[in-house]
């Protein structure tokens, strides 16, 4: 393992929780500090268009954290909200890869 270890933010549709879940799991058995989003599965954990905003623009800090982004995109579905974060993350200078062929 290096000095630091390599820093991955992991960006993809709510709907992909349970692929975000394995990819993070994956990198963290490889020795890579993994940033994600929240996990909100549940219908309980409805949340408003203000929380949705919030949790985007954290999002973004999150890639400010990262050295590259790790797009999490079966099928190769990349969402509004995902396509936001790649823009940023190519605007800022993060390298960026896909699970799949977009």
């Amino acid at each position: 393992m290096a000095d630091r270890p390599e820093i991955v933010c992991i960006c993809g549709s709510a709907r992909f929780a349970d692929e975000m879940y394995v990819a993070n799991r994956d990198l963290t058995l490889a020795g890579v500090i993994v940033v994600a989003p929240g996990g909100f599965l549940g219908a309980e954990d409805l949340i408003t268009d203000e929380q949705k905003t919030a949790l985007g623009e954290l999002h973004l800090r999150k890639i400010d954290l990262a050295d590259r982004v790790l797009v999490v995109n079966p099928g190769g579905y990349v969402g509004e909200s995902t396509s936001r974060e790649i823009a940023y993350a190519r605007a800022t200078g993060k390298p960026v890869s896909f699970t799949d062929p977009v």
